[in-house]
């Protein structure tokens, strides 16, 4: 698989302080290494004693362990597994957004006794594809991307490394379905960074919304663009509340911060939006849904099969509806006619391959080349 991303972008974007894992236990850190890619390193057990190693860990990507996002997912589906079986466990969080950071980083986990190095986020391919090679006793769960060199010229994945794949299409899907059949009919979808993971979001979710569009014979109009970035930004804010202003509905914040754009046009403007990732309805009474990757539910699995001497490293796992890796959080939902019921059955007939979900034709990502009939599209550049 392909894939472009501006590095430059992120590079040069600094991670924010960590914070404390929410829960009844108490953090310590660590001093930090005397370096400019120095870590911050937590963890969740109750003491830490000088010379103590722990065999589970996790650097977190661009935020922090309280993310409500990848680091969070992730964090919380190793912790599980860790607590479940009396395993130690901690997690490390680099200074910087940059390659040489992120293989610092893991290893000084690898030195405090890491097994097992979990990798939340496709800023971690490269990091990875390095580490596989140096430290080939250790084992990596990368989450959401897959081991490339930094031009990507080659794409590589040793036995020591499980990547994790979603079908992002797919949740994309149900979220659109579920909006149009909860009567909503002006729709929005902001991406951030037109990589494959968002545009796969987005076209599922105008799919969706085309399905039900056409079962319910209505007509519906969507908002689209991508803006450049997984930053939250005025620019996002201002485009959010424009569309809301203008008529749009609901929007599907999909990108990292962009959602976090989104959430505050929706509170501003009296509407709605939809998350991502994971359940990001504690956030903001203006989530009706998410559209959600199982994070932890991957990562607990990956842990456990390495546990159990099953790790299937060396290829890609791809979690999707068949194998419950991807979902809605219907419990904490907010529709009013879109019942359990309706989302049961659309689960079941995704899951058993029964509903086709064109991919994107090139890499701009911008729906041009689906062929629609109850749904307009709106390109914003």
């Amino acid at each position: 698989m392909k894939k472009r991303f501006l590095a430059a972008v992120l590079a040069g974007m600094m991670v924010l302080s960590v914070t404390a894992c929410g829960g009844k236990k108490e953090e310590t850190e660590a001093p930090a290494q005397e370096s400019e890619t120095s870590a911050v390193v937590e963890n969740d057990s109750e003491t830490t004693t000088s010379g103590e190693t722990y065999e589970l860990a996790l650097v977190t990507d661009l935020g922090t362990i309280d993310d409500k996002s990848f680091n969070q997912g992730a964090w919380e589906g190793l912790k599980k597994y860790a607590e479940e079986n009396g395993i130690s466990y901690k997690y490390y969080q680099p200074q910087e957004a940059a390659t040489d950071s992120f293989v610092e980083t893991i290893s000084l986990a690898v030195e405090g006794g890491a097994k097992l190095v979990v990798c939340p986020g496709f800023l971690f391919e490269e990091p990875v594809y390095i580490v596989q090679d140096e430290f080939p006793d250790v084992h990596f769960i990368l989450v959401d991307g897959e081991p490339h060199s930094g031009d990507y010229s080659e794409y590589r994945t040793n036995d020591n490394v499980m990547p994790v794949l979603f079908q992002e299409d797919q949740p994309g899907y149900i979220a659109g379905y579920a909006a149009v059949k909860d009567g909503y009919t002006k729709l929005g979808f902001m991406g951030g960074m037109a990589v494959p993971a968002v545009i796969r979001y987005g076209y599922g979710f105008v799919q969706g919304a085309e399905a039900a569009a056409k079962e319910l014979g209505v007509e519906v109009q969507i908002m689209y663009t991508y803006t450049g970035s997984f930053d939250a930004t005025p620019e996002a804010q201002t485009m959010a509340s424009g569309w809301y202003q203008s008529g749009t509905e609901v929007i599907f914040g999909c990108g990292g911060s962009v959602g976090n754009s989104v959430m505050a046009a929706a509170e501003a403007e009296g509407k709605k939006m939809i998350g991502v990732d994971v359940d990001q309805s504690p956030e903001s009474d203006t989530v009706i849904t998410s559209a959600m990757k199982m994070l932890s539910n991957a990562v607990y699995d990956g842990v456990k099969a390495f546990y159990d001497g099953s790790f299937p490293g060396g290829e890609t796992s791809t979690f999707t509806a068949a194998n419950d890796g991807i979902g809605l959080p219907m419990e904490t939902s907010k529709f009013e006619t879109f019942t359990q019921e309706d989302y049961d059955a659309l689960f079941t007939a995704m899951a058993n391959g029964e509903i086709e979900i064109a991919a994107a034709a090139d890499e701009a990502g911008n729906t041009s080349d689906l062929t629609l009939e109850a749904v307009t599209v709106n390109f914003v550049e």
